[in-house]
C-alpha cells in the first residue's frame, strides 16, 4: 500500500528537518520546502495527502500557501504549525477550513505524529460527510432515470443530472464503436472531439475514470488541452458493458471550482446508474420492437387467414356442390336411355329435380355461412334419409362394386337437425368408404338408439387409415387419398359439432375404417 505523502513547508530548516525525521520514522513519505513560493510551485505538479505548513513566514505567509493548496489540491488535508498561538490565529484557521493546528516547539515527537493523524482523520471525515450529503439526491435521480425508457429523452436526462449533481456547465455522452471511435450522442456546453478524447488516458477503451484539473498536479498535455478550451477541470468515466460502450464527460469552466475526489466518486455512481437505465431502455426498446413485430405478424397472419378462409370457403363450396351435381348427371344419364320406361324416366327426373333443389339449398347455406340463424332444425328420420341416399348413389356404388348393408338395432326415433347438412355428412362418409375400397367391398351402416340420442356407425372393410395419419384426419386440407381436397371430413366434423354431436374415428375397429356419429335426440338448441 502506498505511504501517505506529507509535504512540510517551514522557513526554518531545523524545524523542517525535525518534521521530516519524525514523520518518516512514523511511516510517512515526506518532502520539505523552506521557500513558500517554491512550495506553491511544487503543489502545482505533485499530489500530496497532507500539507504541514508554518503560519509565519517571510514574503508569503502560511495562510496564502493554504489558499493555493486548497485551489490546486482540494482533497489534501491541512495541518498548520505556529509558535505564536492566539485565538485569532485559531479562528482564522477554522474559517479557512484547515484540519488541525499544532504549536511549536513540539514537546514530544508524538505530538506531531498525533496531530498529523488527527488532521488526516478530520479531513477524511469531512470528505465522507460531503460524500454522504452528495449521494442522497442520487436516489431521486435513479428513479427519474429508470422511469424513462425512451433512449433520446433518457440521454437528455443523464446530461441534466450530470450538470446538476456535479455543478458543472459542460457535459456530454459519447458512443464508442469497435474501432474505439467516439460519436457524440448529446451534450451541453463545451465538448471535446474524438482527437481530444484520445489524448486522455483511460478514455481510449480502459475502464478507469479520469479526473484532471487545469491547476494542480497531472499530465501537462491534458492540462494544456483543458486550457485550450478554457476549462478548469474535467472528469471522464467510461461505461464498458457487453451491449454498451459509452463515455460520459463533465467539465467546469475556469471560473468554477476544481473537481474533488468526492465529485469523481459521485460521477462514477451516476455513470453506473446511467448505464443501468440505458440498458433498461435498450431492453424496453427490444421488447417494444418485438411487440411491434408480433403485431405486424398477427396482422399478416390475420390477412393470410382471411385469404385462406376465402380459399377454404371456395373449395368447400366446390366440394359441396360437386356431389349433387354428380347425382343430377347420373339421373339425367339414366333418364336418357331409350329403352327406359316412362314411369322410371319420370322417377329419375324427380330425383334430379330433388338434387337440384338440394344444390340450391346448399349454395344458399354457403352464402349464409356467417349468419348462424339462417337455418332451422327440422325432424329427420335417419332410416328414410339413408334409404334415399343409397337410391341416389346406387349407380355409383354399383359401378364401384360396393355393397352397403344397413342394420337398425332397436327403434330409432327421429332427431332434430338440418336435413340437408346431415345428408351431406352421410354422403361424404359413404363416398370416402367407396374410395377406400377401389376393388369393391362392404360398407356396414349400423344405427341404434341411446339414452340421449342416436349412434350411427360407418364401417368399411377397406385398407383403413394409417396410425400416423389418424390424429390429423379432421384437419382442413389433410387427405389420405390422391386427389382428395381434405375438406370432406372437416366439413362433416363441423356440421356434426354444430348440431351438438360428435364425429370420431374408432381406431380399434378393424379391418378398414370405422367412423362413429352421435347425434342428440333433440338437436342443439
Amino acid at each position: 500500500m502506498e505511504k501517505t505523502f506529507v509535504f512540510v513547508v517551514d522557513d526554518e530548516p531545523g524545524i523542517a528537518l525535525l518534521c521530516n525525521r519524525l514523520l518518516t520514522r512514523a511511516g510517512y513519505r515526506v518532502e520539505t520546502e523552506t521557500n513558500p513560493r517554491a512550495a506553491i510551485d511544487y503543489l502545482k505538479e505533485n499530489k500530496i495527502d497532507l500539507l504541514l505548513v508554518d503560519i509565519r513566514m517571510p514574503e508569503v505567509d502560511g495562510f496564502e500557501v493554504i489558499q493555493h493548496a486548497q485551489r490546486l489540491q482540494p482533497d489534501a488535508a491541512i495541518l498548520i504549525m505556529t509558535g505564536h498561538g492566539t485565538v485569532e490565529t485559531a479562528i482564522r484557521a477554522l474559517r479557512q477550513g484547515v484540519d488541525g493546528l499544532i504549536l511549536k516547539p513540539f514537546g514530544q515527537g508524538s505530538e506531531l505524529i498525533d496531530a498529523a493523524k488527527l488532521a488526516l482523520a478530520d479531513s477524511q471525515q469531512k470528505k465522507d460527510a460531503a460524500r454522504t450529503q452528495a449521494l442522497r439526491p442520487l436516489f431521486s435521480v435513479t428513479e427519474s432515470l429508470l422511469s424513462e425508457t425512451r433512449r433520446d429523452p433518457l440521454l437528455d436526462l443523464i446530461i441534466s443530472a450530470i450538470c446538476e449533481k456535479l455543478q458543472c456547465s459542460n457535459a456530454a455522452c459519447y458512443q464508442q464503436d469497435e474501432n474505439k471511435q467516439f460519436t457524440l450522442l448529446t451534450s451541453r456546453g463545451i465538448i471535446l472531439s474524438h482527437e481530444d478524447l484520445s489524448l486522455f488516458s483511460g478514455a481510449d477503451g480502459s475502464a478507469a475514470p479520469l479526473t484532471i484539473n487545469a491547476n494542480g498536479p497531472g499530465d501537462p498535455k491534458l492540462k494544456s488541452l483543458l486550457s485550450k478550451f478554457k476549462l478548469g477541470a474535467a472528469i471522464l468515466v467510461p461505461i464498458l458493458r457487453p451491449n454498451l460502450r459509452m463515455l460520459l464527460y463533465a467539465a467546469r469552466d475556469k471560473t468554477e471550482a476544481p473537481f474533488q475526489e468526492s465529485d469523481g466518486e459521485m460521477f462514477q455512481i451516476l455513470a453506473r446508474q446511467a448505464a443501468v437505465a440505458l440498458e433498461n431502455s435498450r431492453l424496453y426498446e427490444e421488447q417494444r420492437a418485438y411487440v411491434r413485430k408480433i403485431e405486424e405478424s398477427q396482422k399478416a397472419l390475420l390477412q393470410a387467414e382471411k385469404m385462406a378462409a376465402a380459399g377454404r370457403l371456395s373449395a368447400s363450396i366446390a366440394h359441396e356442390i360437386n356431389n349433387p351435381l354428380q347425382s343430377v348427371q347420373n339421373c339425367l344419364h339414366l333418364a336418357g336411355r331409350e329403352d327406359l320406361e316412362g314411369e322410371k324416366r319420370a322417377e329419375y327426373f324427380d330425383l334430379a329435380r330433388t338434387e337440384l333443389e338440394r344444390l340450391v339449398v346448399t349454395v344458399r347455406q354457403m352464402l349464409d355461412f356467417y349468419r348462424p340463424n339462417a337455418t332451422s332444425l327440422e325432424k329427420v328420420k335417419i332410416a328414410d334419409m339413408l334409404q334415399y341416399i343409397l337410391n341416389l348413389m346406387s349407380k355409383q356404388l354399383k359401378e364401384g362394386n360396393v355393397t352397403v348393408v344397413i342394420d337398425f338395432i332397436g327403434k330409432v326415433m327421429p332427431i332434430r337437425a338440418v336435413a340437408s347438412q346431415i345428408q351431406q355428412v352421410f354422403i361424404n362418409l359413404i363416398l370416402n368408404a367407396a374410395d377406400a375400397m377401389p376393388e369393391g367391398g362392404v360398407l356396414k351402416i349400423t344405427t341404434r338408439a341411446l339414452k340421449d340420442g342416436i349412434e350411427i356407425i360407418f364401417h368399411d372393410n377397406g385398407a383403413g387409415i394409417p396410425k400416423d395419419k389418424q390424429p390429423n384426419i379432421f384437419e382442413p386440407f389433410f387427405s389420405t387419398k390422391d386427389g382428395g381436397t381434405g375438406l370432406g371430413l372437416t366439413v362433416s366434423y363441423n356440421i356434426i359439432t354444430a348440431h351438438g354431436g360428435t364425429l370420431e374415428l374408432l381406431a380399434d375397429r378393424s379391418p378398414g375404417a370405422c367412423f362413429r356419429i352421435f347425434m342428440p335426440a333433440g338437436g342443439k338448441q
